[in-house]
């Protein structure tokens, strides 16, 4: 038997070949990682640095004396409303849901679809002819009874006479008085029975109850309608006046109730949905008598004469309830109040220079706000807010400054 050689050190590591040596190369790709990370590294720094550099030389040029435009305002005194502002629903004042009184044909329909309608104004008409029918037997049953009745009161007259000459025992005669009054109920059965008859033939004509407009047609001539139906057959609803009911969080109820105890009649506008356009002015009327304990609001109803037809029922307004009016007070607009946190402040001008002046705001209105710290007459900035600071030195423009307007050139 041929036996063959060892396999020499050196032939092993020709044949296993370069993935003989696994741990070699994790260690030079974890290296090559290493130095990728640290190369981002180096770039993001640099870059970094450089911001930060050109950052310091702007503010350093604008410390040096660049200038700002700006638009400016002008203080001013004068007088503004303390409002109160919800969600109303206009309401009518009266809203009729008509429904029939008896049961036949609707013969005809006189009004319009849409149609402003007068108290009284004839509606609908339902076939009278089997209601005149049960009048006319009751007025001839009252006519026959009151007859009898005539007749009855003649004998007792006779009676009474006969009984005076002891003509007819005593029991004739009370018998006579009490036929008498027998018929008598009998007659104001009958007479009863006219009245109602007569009523169900008034409800064959159905009128208007108030002065209003009517909704879309609900009936039509040759319907059969019945009297212990719930059908609806026109609905009137008033817009003249017309109310618009809101609620106010309980919170402020007492400023309103004081307002009203010395008598004032407050003034609420009615906003369109957007609060861009006035509707209607009206006049508050009342308060509801108890809170809402799961809203915590209370209900209110203001009146408003409504002539131009402008607030529709059930239409959505926003109510602004005019609380009171603040006199000779300092206002300007509320786009030149800055905020910092808890502190609100404005650029004053002076000597075309803007200087920080904390000031307290107040109650806004129509985009101006009342405020204290400064004075009427002050000028204040009213633009390029995001580039002024304390000391910026400022060149009032008489157009508007867009926000991304340059910065004046460095000095």
């Amino acid at each position: 038997m041929e036996t063959k050689p060892p396999a020499s050190p050196s032939d092993s590591e020709h044949q296993q070949g370069p993935e003989s040596n696994p741990h070699k190369s994790k260690w030079k790709r974890l290296f090559i990682w290493a130095a990728l990370l640290l190369a981002f590294a180096i770039i993001f720094v640099l870059v970094l640095r450089h911001h930060d550099t050109t950052q310091s030389a702007a503010t350093s040029r604008h410390a040096l004396g660049g200038t700002v435009t700006i638009n400016t305002a002008t203080a001013k005194k004068g007088n503004i409303g303390v409002y109160l502002e919800a969600i109303g629903t206009v309401t009518p004042v009266y809203t009729n849901n008509i429904t029939a009184e008896v049961t036949g044909l609707i013969s005809q329909v006189h009004y319009q679809e849409g149609q402003l309608v007068r108290k009284g104004q004839a509606l609908i008409d339902i076939d009278v002819r089997p209601y005149e029918a049960q009048l006319m037997q009751a007025e001839g049953a009252l006519e026959r009874d009151t007859y009898v009745l005539e007749q009855a009161k003649m004998d007792l007259e006779r009676y009474r006479e006969a009984w005076a000459r002891n003509g007819i025992p005593k029991q004739t005669l009370d018998d006579q008085e009490k036929i008498v009054l027998q018929d008598e109920g009998t007659v104001k059965n009958d007479q009863g029975t006219v009245n109602f008859d007569k009523v169900q033939v008034a409800f064959c004509h159905i009128t208007a109850p108030i002065s209003g407009r009517v909704g879309l047609r609900l009936v039509d001539p040759g319907n059969v309608v019945q009297s212990t139906g719930t059908t609806t057959l026109v609905v009137i609803t008033q817009e003249q006046p017309i109310t618009v009911v809101f609620t106010i969080a309980e919170d402020e109820l007492g400023q309103v109730q004081e307002q009203m105890r010395h008598g004032k009649r407050l003034a609420v506008d009615a906003y369109d949905r957007a609060s861009q356009n006035k509707i209607a002015s009206g006049k508050l009327l009342t308060l509801d008598n108890l809170v809402d304990t799961t809203t915590g609001t209370v209900k209110l109803r203001a009146a408003f004469d409504n002539k131009n037809g402008a607030l529709f029922p059930n239409q959505f307004v926003n109510a602004r309830l005019l609380i009171k009016t603040l006199e000779g007070v300092t206002l300007i607009p509320a786009s030149a109040i800055q905020r910092n946190g808890q502190t609100a402040f404005v650029y004053l001008i002076q000597n075309n220079t803007a200087q920080i002046r904390n000031v307290k705001p107040g109650v806004t209105d129509g985009g101006m706000t009342a405020v204290q710290g400064i004075n009427p007459g002050d000028v204040v900035a009213n633009s390029s807010f995001e580039r002024l600071q304390n000391n910026s030195k400022i060149v009032v423009s008489s157009t508007p400054v867009p926000a991304s307007a340059s910065q004046g050139p460095a000095q």
